[in-house]
């Protein structure tokens, strides 16, 4: 990957510039996870057979696992600080040096030697991704590598990762210096969907799963009714529907809404989930209205769709410019067009005027259809 296009960090484009005071938080974001090499191949028409060797159309290679969310957000403008573990290697050098590029903060982040980087091939062919991954345990708990991490707005967690350690842990540290704690969920492969994970969303401020996820932990049948199930745990409830775009309750404004999806063609959908809480987090940092907030969040995502894989797709605020512009010049179209501009007729006061100067998307290692 090469160095993304930015600014000086003094002179990047900050969305949050009218919360900072002196004595505030060093950090708008904090985050723990596990980093991977990803290396992903595109413009399969179908997975080979046994025996079988085909060529991909597109490939590139960047960090991955919580590198999306920490590239994701940090192209947004979020001041990010990642705790990881990095194995020693090749691989571990590549994605520390990458993430440092991308202006993530690495103090609390670990280099462990003899730990070999967690790999993973995503191959994106009909419709789908499929990937195979290698990797070990982390060499350390989270929370004894971390201690207590430095003051943040906010923290994204993932509610189905444990942390062993015999001491509080570092989400409860962040959360008792005033930290918003905002959570995720993977997909429960055993298909129990124990309810008693939702009890860590006592001391959250929003949760983000997707449609099945919301519906299968809450026992309903539709997107809406799991979203008013979770509005009675979470101050904010947002569910991402696929290409039916996503909902939200918000029960500190009393605000609901339901955004569209945008009409895109989607190349690679890695990390688009990772792109979409980094901008609802923003979004809530900043105090915009919430279907302002599911509004970008959806045009995040869908920018990234149209690029190769995970952080390497982030949209950056030069991507979301040159898009809105293009967006407002586009004569006629008919109603969806006329759709698009009312929908998002707020980034005329949000945006910078120029996207020369601010951050945009890296390019591929080697690539054919993620160019920016």
């Amino acid at each position: 990957m090469h160095r993304p296009i930015t600014d000086t960090p003094d002179s990047r484009f900050d969305p949050l510039a009218s919360l900072r005071e002196p004595d505030g938080p060093a950090f708008d974001l904090f985050l723990q996870g596990m980093v991977f090499l990803d290396i992903i191949f595109t413009g399969l028409e179908a997975m080979p057979r046994n025996g079988q060797e085909v060529w991909a159309d597109g490939m590139g290679s960047c960090p991955g696992g919580i590198a999306n969310l920490a590239v994701a957000a940090s192209r947004l403008g979020l001041r990010t600080s990642l705790g990881a573990a990095f194995g020693d290697d090749d691989y571990g050098e590549f994605c520390w040096r990458t993430l440092e590029q991308e202006g993530v903060d690495l103090s609390t982040s670990k280099r462990c030697p003899d730990w070999h980087s967690p790999v993973t091939v995503s191959i994106a062919a009909e419709g789908d991704r499929n990937m195979i991954t290698h990797g070990h345990e982390e060499p350390e708990c989270p929370s004894a590598m971390i201690g207590r991490p430095p003051r943040s707005r906010a923290v994204l967690m993932d509610l189905a990762t444990p942390d062993t350690a015999g001491e509080a842990s570092w989400v409860e540290a962040a959360y008792e210096d005033g930290a918003l704690i905002f959570a995720d969920v993977g997909w429960d492969q055993t298909g129990r969907w124990d309810q008693q994970i939702l009890t860590a969303l006592q001391r959250c401020h929003a949760f983000m799963p997707n449609a099945g996820e919301a519906m299968a932990y809450t026992r309903t049948e539709t997107p809406q009714d799991a979203l008013y199930a979770l509005a009675d745990l979470v101050p904010l409830a947002v569910v991402t529907n696929g290409p039916h775009g996503a909902l939200a309750y918000d029960s500190t404004t009393g605000e609901e809404a339901n955004v569209p999806a945008l009409r895109v063609e989607a190349i690679d959908p890695t990390g688009a989930g990772d792109v979409f809480g980094a901008a609802v987090t923003l979004g809530t940092l900043a105090g915009w209205s919430l279907h302002n907030r599911l509004a970008f969040a959806a045009l995040c995502s869908s920018l990234a769709v149209q690029q190769v894989g995970g952080s390497l797709a982030a949209p950056g605020w030069g991507d979301i410019v040159d898009w809105w512009q293009a967006t407002k010049s586009i004569t006629g179209g008919g109603a969806y067009q006329s759709s698009l501009r009312r929908r998002y007729e707020f980034l005329d006061d949000l945006l910078p005027e120029k996207s020369c100067g601010v951050v945009h998307r890296a390019r591929a290692t080697i690539a054919r259809l993620s160019d920016a």
